[in-house]
């Protein structure tokens, strides 16, 4: 059951990799989005069939591989990988709807992309430590070649960065996993094996700390989000829906999992340095966001501050603050994705990024009103405007958050505030005002460009007014996250 979320999109792969090349096809569009739409349905099928009421692993399949290694093919979900494999189906068929038909390239390009969703769904779905991080490693390779191949003007640096810190990445787990298994004694990578194992505290630490970096520069925190922008920047816009939506929650799917699942006691210990990194990166992400120029950075620097508040609530550790972890999760992919699609817009129908160019595209006769609507709307979601999912992910994660940790539950609220400073910023000088005359002879956005941004502002809307409907496939699975010890010693910690 689980199997087909990966191996569907590398079927579709496949079969567009054999299929003859034709002149301006469409064919491999056509099969890319017919085998997205079948895995985010079929992952619809099995959210609706899980049982929100049991905390733990289901539908879950163990085939024996390299058994003298101690891999197996063990896949299995629960609510901490459900809603993040949902979304992936959400967002992968949303980039491959607003690619280019007149993409170079097009059977490489598609198969690519199918690619990436099976091996990010094959990381959610992997309950061994090292099936993981040969899933881990995998994603880098489609995402290398479509910012290479299909990026801006500094694609090839922007690709090689992003190849060399998400390769440093790769070292430290894969060190720290090798060690965890090492000095356990344990003859299997399975996770539920390397879970229950007891280290001395110093083994304990050294493990984390490579767990955390490795993790850390994935999503990305101070100082490993150089990346980031340049690869933003200069990434088709299909390309940073993905990333930003859905790539970057690796890392923070990766910190909850085997960063406080594997090492709890030890993750109490760094807590309180955890909080601190977090109330730091929160505000030099929305630092740098004030003083971008290019609309894409903006949101860029927006998201190192956005996925901040994962690692505050995480540090913090409480059932309340674990749920909003997740919630946030799905709300920065909905809202980042969003965003990065309606810049896209503007990029193609303006040729231009820069703030202190565009103006007044919210003209509702030969303008984009529309779109700028929308992008309202989308920057009013990332704020935390009550009745929108963004509210409610970071409302429960500074609530959860404040009783471990105040002063870093406090300093990431001022950078939640200066979320509104950014944006408005950006959504003034961009949409408002008078319409240039060089912008003035704009083509109209057809429906189907907008039609995605559409459904996730609607989702948005409806997970903002109904969080219940988010919370409840993860509450049970974040709460048994915590140990019992580990709760009584980030008690002491934050009475400390």
């Amino acid at each position: 059951m689980l199997s087909a979320l990966i191996w569907l999109p590398l079927i579709g792969a496949l079969i567009i990799a054999v299929i003859p090349p034709a002149e301006n096809s469409q064919t491999p569009r056509n099969i890319a989005l017919v085998s997205s739409f079948c895995v985010f349905g079929w992952g619809l099928w099995i959210a609706i069939n899980y049982d929100v009421a049991i905390a733990g692993l289901q539908f879950a399949e163990h085939i024996p591989w390299v058994e003298w290694l101690g891999l197996n093919y063990d896949i299995a979900i629960d609510g901490l990988s459900l809603p993040l494999m949902v979304l992936n189906g959400l967002l992968t068929l949303v980039a491959i709807w607003i690619s280019s038909k007149e993409i170079h390239r097009p059977r490489f390009y598609f198969a690519l992309f199918l690619l990436l969703q099976a091996s990010v769904n094959g990381a959610f779905l992997a309950q061994d430590v090292l099936l993981f991080f040969l899933f881990y490693e995998i994603e880098i390779i489609p995402l290398y070649f479509l910012i290479a191949i299909w990026g801006g003007k500094r694609r090839g640096y922007a690709a090689i960065k992003f190849l060399l810190y998400t390769a440093v990445s790769g070292i430290l787990l894969l060190a720290s996993f090798l060690g965890l298994t090492f000095l356990s004694g344990a003859n299997t990578f399975a996770y539920t094996a390397l879970q229950n194992t007891s280290l001395p505290m110093a083994s304990q630490l050294l493990l984390l700390a490579g767990i955390v970096v490795g993790f850390g520069i994935k999503i990305p925190f101070l100082p490993f989000h150089t990346w980031l922008p340049d690869a933003h920047v200069e990434a088709s816009t299909p390309v940073s829906v993905i990333l930003a939506g859905v790539l970057l929650k690796l890392g923070t799917y990766g910190l909850l999992r085997f960063g406080l699942g594997l090492f709890p006691e030890a993750w109490s210990v760094v807590a309180p340095w955890l909080a601190i990194w977090a109330a730091i990166s929160a505000l030099y992400g929305a630092s740098c966001a004030i003083a971008q120029t290019d609309m894409k950075k903006v949101v860029a620097y927006s998201s190192i501050a956005h996925m901040a508040f994962i690692l505050l609530a995480a540090a913090a550790a409480t059932p309340i603050s674990l749920a909003a972890a997740e919630i946030q999760m799905i709300s920065h992919g909905l809202i980042s994705g969003l965003l990065f699609l309606l810049v896209g817009i503007v990029y193609k129908k303006t040729g231009s990024r820069d703030v202190n160019y565009l103006r007044g595209l919210l003209n509702p006769e030969r303008g984009l009103p529309i779109t700028g609507a929308l992008m309202i709307l989308g920057v009013m979601a990332s704020a935390g405007l009550p009745g929108m999912a963004g509210f409610v992910a970071e409302f429960l994660i500074f609530r959860g958050s404040f009783i471990a940790y105040p002063i870093p539950t406090l300093l990431c609220l001022v950078g939640t505030g200066l979320t509104a400073v950014y944006f408005l910023l950006m959504i003034n000088k961009v949409f408002f005002g008078r319409l240039t005359p060089e912008l003035a002879a704009m083509d109209p956005v057809n429906w189907g460009d907008q039609f995605p941004a559409v459904v996730l502002v609607i989702l948005l809307f409806i997970f903002g007014l109904q969080p219940q409907w988010m919370i409840r496939w993860s509450e049970a699975d974040t709460a048994a996250l915590i140990t019992p010890t580990a709760q009584v010693e980030l008690s002491l910690n934050s009475l400390q």
